[in-house]
Parts: structure tokens; sequence; C-alpha cells
């Protein structure tokens, strides 16, 4: 494919910017690739996997001359990060994100764009709990969505270019608008780490007697609160910026729970075979 951005410049080359800059890299989709972060030994792990080009601390630095800004950083920062850049970017520069949020990602965004710039927002439905360059993997994003929502600032140029860079990482692309899209993620990827975590904290020093509870979990108790381990860093903007779908989501979740324990309580066996029959073919409509 041919070269979509002369300069790509990644805002925080973790697991997400770091997987998407190794492989627009290697497809050779963009030119020079720049990251920014906070810590210089990520930034140095970045260079050594051949991520980015150029490594830096200073916003203003890495976005001279970019024509696509990622911003890969935590929610709430993506704004005082891009208000330190715009001015410096490239007349029709894109910029684009991969929050797990977007409502409030295109509001406090689009104020930024100005002149010929766009703003396409854009969320990889992909992860792992492990964090850093160090983390990233090229087939990351390999079968998994994109979700692409377009708003106001984004023009079909951009939208264009943005998915062609999304379709280089083997992704399924789709466009959805920003408030359906906060809607199932906070069914489908919020509510999930909620429960892991709260699982996990339920148990945290858990003892029956002068045995600690956890310590006698298998692969069921692992497999279930492996999203504890994730980054709380990134999850507490998500609780911030999407409060009210997941508030709707744990709603979802406690009816169905009550439900459940209702019948636990009451002996009403058939009624939780009729919960585990509904989560068993929820589970295989996954495979």
């Amino acid at each position: 494919m041919a070269q979509l951005f002369r300069q790509m410049t990644v805002c925080g080359v973790g697991l997400i910017g770091g997987s998407l800059a190794l492989i627009a890299r290697r497809a050779g989709v963009v030119g020079k690739v720049v990251g920014l972060g906070r810590s210089q030994a990520n930034l140095d792990v970045a260079v050594d996997r051949g991520m980015i080009d150029i490594a830096t601390r200073d916003p203003v630095e890495a976005a001279r001359g970019a024509d696509l800004i990622v911003l890969a950083v935590p929610i709430q920062t993506m704004r005082a990060t891009l208000e330190k850049m715009i001015e410096h970017t490239a007349p029709h520069a894109v910029v684009t994100d991969v929050g797990s949020v977007k409502q409030y990602v295109v509001r406090e965004l689009e104020p930024l764009i100005t002149g010929k710039r766009s703003l396409v927002a854009a969320h990889p439905v992909a992860g792992k709990e492990t964090t850093g360059a160090a983390a990233a993997d090229p087939a990351l994003f390999r079968d998994r969505r994109v979700i692409i929502t377009p708003s106001a600032k984004s023009t079909p140029e951009a939208i264009n270019k943005i998915e062609q860079l999304w379709d280089e990482t083997g992704a399924c692309v789709e466009m959805m608008d920003a408030a359906t899209h906060d809607a199932i993620l906070a069914r489908s990827s919020h509510l999930p780490q909620a429960v892991s975590s709260v699982l996990a904290a339920a148990l945290d020093t858990e003892k029956i007697g002068d045995k600690l509870a956890a310590e006698y979990g298998a692969g069921g108790l692992r497999d279930t609160t492996r999203l504890a381990a994730s980054s709380w860093e990134m999850w507490r903007d998500i609780f911030v910026t999407n409060r009210e779908a997941i508030v709707a989501a744990l709603k979802l979740y406690g009816g169905t729970f009550a439900e459940f324990q209702r019948a636990v309580e009451t002996g009403d066996i058939v009624g939780v075979e009729k919960i585990f029959n509904r989560g068993r073919e929820m589970r295989e409509k996954l495979r």
C-alpha cells in the first residue's frame, strides 16, 4: 500500500500505541514515526524494538510537522496533550485516538481541531492486561474490531485514511456513532473489568479459619480475575468519562445477580439452572 502519512506521532508508546506504530512502520504506510512519552526507559524500548524512529518527551518537538497524531494516552489527558501539539502539526493533519470512550473524547478534542485539520476518533477493541512498549504485539489487532466514530470534524478523506491504516493491522473496521459505542462498550468491556476487579477485591483477604480462600482457586479463579491485573491509570479515566453507561451496565448485571442469589437462597434449583443455561448459551456464541 502507498504511504498514507509522512510523519506519524504516537503519544503514549505502550501496548496499543506501540503495536500500531510497529505495524504501520513495517507496512510502510507511514514515513517517519515519532514517539512521545513520559518515561525515557519505555521510549528506549520502543526505539530498540523498531516501533519508532525518534523518541522525545517534548510534545512540541513530537508534533512538529506531523500529519498524523495518535493519542494513546489516558483519556482525561488527551485534551491537555493535544493542546500543546496542535499548532505545530501539518496544516492538513489528522488527529485520532485509541480510547475506549468516544463521546467524551470527541467533545473534548473537537474544539482544538483548527483550519483544515481533522479528527477521526477510533477504538481498537483489543488489549491485554500487560502494558508498555515491551508488551506491543504486531498481531494484537488481527481479526479484532476497530470502531471509528466520525464527528463534525471528520472529513471523508481523513476517515478513509484512518480506515486504511487500521486495515493494515488485520482488524475488522466498522463505523458507529459515539453514543452507541459507549453504551455497547460499557456492557461488553467495562462491565467485565468491574466484575473481575470486584471479585478479586472480595476474595483478597477472605479466610475460612486460617486458610486464605483464594489460594485454593484453580484455573477458573485465575481466568475470572485475569482482568483485575489491569492498569488502574487507564481504567480510572474510563470509569469517570463513561460513568452513566457503566452505571446502566452495572444495573443490568446487578439485576441478574440478584435473580441468581434469590434462586440459590430459596433452593430454586430450576431458576439456578435457567441462569446457568443462559450464561452457557452466551459463552457458546462468543466462539
